[in-house]
C-alpha cells in the first residue's frame, strides 16, 4: 500500500536558470519536466502503460500521482487496475469504473531513472529551443541585424545574436577583414536550417544583399519605394555594381543614391570597410528596359560600339573601341564579371579590330539586334499595360457582381420577410332589433261601373322585417411568396394529373398495338378442304349459282353463334 511522502523541494531556482539560459518560455520547461517525471516513474515501477499525473505548483513544489482503474473482476496488473474492495479501503465512496488517484514519491528513484529523466528534459528543452530559434530567424532571411563577435576561427567566425549563436563561414566574410572578439558588427542573415544539434543560422558580410539593405536603411527614396534597386552584383572587398530605377520622372535615381558629393554612398562604404584595409568601390548605374541601353550604362566609362547575340544560349558579344578594351574588361576581369552577373547572361568583350578579323559585319548585326530588342521591349510594355487593364477590369467586374448579388439578396429577404401583423381594435357588433314597418295605403282609383259588382278588398298591413346587416369576412392577407407557392403547387398538381392521364392512354395504345401485331403475325394452319365436284362447280362459270336465292341464310346466324 502506498503512502504519501513529501515530494521534491522547490524548483524555482532551476526553472529561472534554465529559462534564462536557453531562452525558452516557462510553460515549455514545465511540460518538459512533467514528461520527464512521467517516463522516469514508469521506468521505476517497470510499467510503461501506467497512468501518471504530475502537478506543478506556483511555489515550485511538485506532486506525482498514479492513477488506477477500479474493477469488480480479477486484477491482472496491479499498477493499472485495482479491485473494488482494495479501492474502498482507501476511498470508501468509490465505485466500479472510477479512477483511483494516489500520491506517490519519487525520492527513491535510482541512478538509471534519474539519468532517464535528465535526458528526456534535455532533449525536450533542446527541441523547444531549436524551434524557437527557427521561428525567430526564418522570417528574417536577407535582413540585416547587429551581432557580437564571439569566436574567430580559421574557417568560421561565431556571432552572438539576440537569441542564438550564428556562424559566419570564411566564404561569407570580407577578404582581409580583421574581426576580434567583442566587436559589434552588422551582418546579413543568409539562411536558417534545422540541424540535429539545433537551428543553425548562417550570417554574411560578403553578400551583395548586405549593400542593398544598407542603402535601403540610409536612403529615404529607396526606403519609400520612389527609387527601386533592380539588380546588384558584388565582389566583396573590391567592387559593387548596382542598377537603380526611379518611379518618379522628377527624381534622379543615381543622384539619390550617391548624394551630394558622394555623401550617401560614402556612409555605406564606411560600414562595409570599417574592419578592413581594402577600399571597396560602389558603382551606381541607371537601369533601362532597353537591353542595349542598359549594357551601355553598365560598361561606363568604356564606350560600347555594338552588341551582338552569340548562339542560342543568350550570350552577348560586346564590341568596344580598340583603346578601351582593357577599361571595359576591368582589373583582373572584374568589370566584365559584374556586368555578366547584373545581366544574368554570359558576355564576351572584343575590340573592333578583332571582330573585323573574324569577318563579322558587326555594325549591321548590332543595329538589327537593337531594333529587335526595342520591338520586344515595346511589346512587353503593351502586354504589361494590357495585363494591368485586365486586372483592373476584372476587379471592377467582381466588385459590381458582388454589389449586385448583395442587392439581390437584400431584395429577396424583403420579399420573403413576413408581413407585419395588422392589429385592429375589436368592434362590438350589436344585433338590430326587428321593428314592424307599416306600409302606407296608396290611394285606389275609383272602380269603373260594371255590370257585375266587384267587392273591394280591404288593404292588409304587412309587417316587413329588417334584414340583419351582412358582415363580410375580411380576406386573409396572402403574401407574394405564398401566392407564388400556391401557383406552383397547383401547376405541379395539374402537370401530375396530365402526366398520369397521358401515361394511361399510352399504355392502352401500346396494348392495342401489341394485340394487332399478334393477330397480324398469326398463321392459320387449318385450311378448308373441297371435293373435286365442288371445285368443278367453282370453276364452271356458266352454271347458275349453287345457292338458292329463296333461302334466308340469316336464320342460320344463331347456329354459328352457338358453335362459337
Amino acid at each position: 500500500m502506498r503512502t504519501k511522502k513529501d515530494n521534491t523541494p522547490s524548483l524555482d531556482e532551476a526553472w529561472g536558470e534554465i529559462v534564462s539560459n536557453k531562452l525558452i518560455p516557462q510553460e515549455v520547461f514545465q511540460e518538459a519536466l512533467k514528461e520527464a517525471i512521467v517516463k522516469a516513474y514508469r521506468k521505476h515501477i517497470n510499467c510503461p502503460d501506467a497512468e501518471v499525473r504530475v502537478e506543478l505548483h506556483p511555489d515550485g513544489k511538485m506532486d506525482v500521482y498514479q492513477q488506477r482503474k477500479v474493477i469488480d473482476t480479477e486484477v491482472e496488473d496491479d499498477e493499472i487496475e485495482i479491485s473494488l474492495e482494495d479501492a474502498q479501503e482507501i476511498k470508501p465512496d468509490i465505485q466500479v469504473g472510477d479512477v483511483l488517484e494516489e500520491a506517490v514519491s519519487i525520492a527513491d528513484f535510482g541512478r538509471a531513472t534519474v539519468s532517464l529523466a535528465k535526458n528526456v528534459m534535455l532533449q525536450k528543452i533542446k527541441e523547444a529551443s531549436k524551434q524557437i530559434v527557427y521561428d525567430e530567424y526564418s522570417d528574417k532571411i536577407d535582413d540585416i541585424t547587429w551581432g557580437t563577435v564571439q569566436t574567430v576561427e580559421d574557417k568560421y567566425t561565431l556571432i552572438q545574436l539576440d537569441k542564438t549563436l550564428a556562424m559566419m563561414p570564411k566564404s561569407e566574410q570580407i577578404p582581409y577583414e580583421n574581426l576580434k572578439d567583442g566587436q559589434r558588427i552588422r551582418v546579413l542573415i543568409k539562411s536558417v536550417a534545422k540541424e540535429t544539434k539545433g537551428a543553425q543560422v548562417i550570417v554574411s558580410r560578403a553578400s551583395a544583399n548586405l549593400v542593398k539593405r544598407l542603402f535601403e536603411t540610409s536612403i529615404t527614396e529607396i526606403y519609400d519605394g520612389t527609387v527601386e534597386v533592380k539588380a546588384i552584383a558584388r565582389e566583396a572587398g573590391e567592387r559593387t555594381k548596382m542598377a537603380v530605377y526611379s518611379r518618379n520622372p522628377n527624381v534622379d535615381a543615381v543622384g539619390s543614391c550617391i548624394g551630394h558629393q558622394g555623401a550617401r554612398v560614402r556612409d555605406v562604404l564606411e560600414e562595409i570597410t570599417r574592419y578592413s584595409n581594402n577600399d571597396e568601390r560602389i558603382d551606381v548605374v541607371e537601369w533601362s528596359a532597353n537591353l542595349v541601353e542598359f549594357i551601355k550604362n553598365i560598361m561606363k566609362p568604356a564606350e560600347i560600339m555594338g552588341v551582338l547575340p552569340v548562339g542560342e544560349s543568350g550570350g552577348l558579344l560586346l564590341v568596344v573601341d580598340n583603346e578601351k578594351l582593357s577599361q571595359a574588361i576591368g582589373k583582373r576581369g572584374i568589370n566584365a564579371r559584374l556586368a555578366s552577373k547584373l545581366l544574368g547572361r554570359k558576355i564576351d568583350i572584343k575590340s573592333m579590330s578583332e571582330v573585323d578579323a573574324m569577318g563579322i559585319d558587326w555594325l549591321a548585326e548590332s543595329q538589327a539586334f537593337a531594333a529587335k530588342e526595342e520591338a520586344l521591349r515595346k511589346q512587353r510594355a503593351l502586354d504589361e499595360l494590357k495585363r494591368i487593364e485586365e486586372e483592373k477590369a476584372a476587379e471592377e467586374a467582381a466588385k459590381a457582381a458582388e454589389e449586385a448579388a448583395k442587392k439581390a439578396a437584400e431584395e429577396a429577404v424583403e420579399e420573403i420577410k413576413p408581413a407585419e401583423e395588422i392589429i385592429s381594435e375589436p368592434v362590438e357588433i350589436t344585433e338590430p332589433v326587428e321593428e314592424p314597418v307599416e306600409v302606407k295605403e296608396e290611394p285606389v282609383a275609383e272602380p269603373v261601373e260594371q255590370s257585375t259588382p266587384v267587392e273591394e278588398e280591404e288593404p292588409v298591413a304587412e309587417t316587413v322585417k329588417k334584414r340583419k346587416p351582412k358582415l363580410e369576412k375580411a380576406s386573409e392577407y396572402v403574401s407574394k411568396y405564398e401566392e407564388l407557392a400556391d401557383a406552383k403547387k397547383s401547376q405541379t398538381q395539374t402537370s401530375t394529373s396530365k402526366r398520369k392521364k397521358n401515361t394511361k392512354e399510352a399504355e392502352e395504345e401500346a396494348e392495342l398495338r401489341r394485340k394487332l401485331e399478334e393477330l397480324k403475325n398469326q398463321e392459320y394452319l387449318i385450311k378448308p378442304e373441297y371435293t373435286e365436284e365442288e371445285l368443278e362447280e367453282f370453276n364452271n362459270d356458266d352454271e347458275e349459282h349453287w345457292y338458292d336465292e329463296d333461302i334466308d341464310y340469316d336464320d342460320y346466324d344463331d347456329y354459328y353463334d352457338d358453335e362459337e
